[in-house]
């Protein structure tokens, strides 16, 4: 962690255009009205350059808006080498990001790589991708998204705001 007592974490997909930009847009929406939005700075990227600069999917944007979240200021960038110095915490929407995350990273970095629903061990381990699915699954991406939302805020508070994160 940084010495600010600040916490830095990036949230990774394939195109950061679903699931990445809606868990950033959510997760700042909670820590808002949680009191920690000053104290945890966050991003969302994506492993492929795709859809660098465009905004989040129009499907999304539209669940996410019906939930009372904005996505539209959000525009794709793409991960890079300097994100693993940059960031305390990235976050992979599923276990494929995660393994690319992996051997991206480099051994000295201090960043820690995990798994989105990592803090929601009932749901299992990935947020599925619903681009090419129907509004049904982005409902279900924010589903998985919103509940998991709770168990990060405390591990924030609980575990890295406090000085003492977690191993890598």
């Amino acid at each position: 962690m940084n010495r600010l007592n600040t916490l830095k974490v990036l949230v990774v997909c394939t195109g950061n255009i679903c699931r990445s930009p809606t868990a950033e847009a959510l997760l700042r929406h909670h820590l808002e009205s949680s009191g920690l939005a000053d104290r945890i700075i966050l991003d969302s990227a994506g492993l492929t350059g795709y859809h660098v600069g465009d905004a989040p999917s129009p499907e999304a944007v539209h669940c996410a808006a019906a939930r009372g979240y904005d996505l539209t200021g959000l525009r794709a960038r793409k991960l890079t080498q300097g994100d693993f110095a940059d960031f305390d915490l990235i976050l992979a929407m599923d276990r494929g990001h995660m393994q690319e995350l992996k051997a991206l990273c480099p051994r000295q970095s201090a960043c820690r790589l995990a798994l989105f629903l990592e803090v929601l061990p009932e749901a299992g381990e990935e947020v599925a991708d619903p681009y090419y699915g129907t509004l049904a699954d982005y409902e279900s991406m924010l589903d998985l998204i919103e509940a998991a939302i709770p168990a990060w805020i405390k591990a924030f508070k609980q575990d890295y705001l406090a000085g003492h994160g977690p191993d890598h």
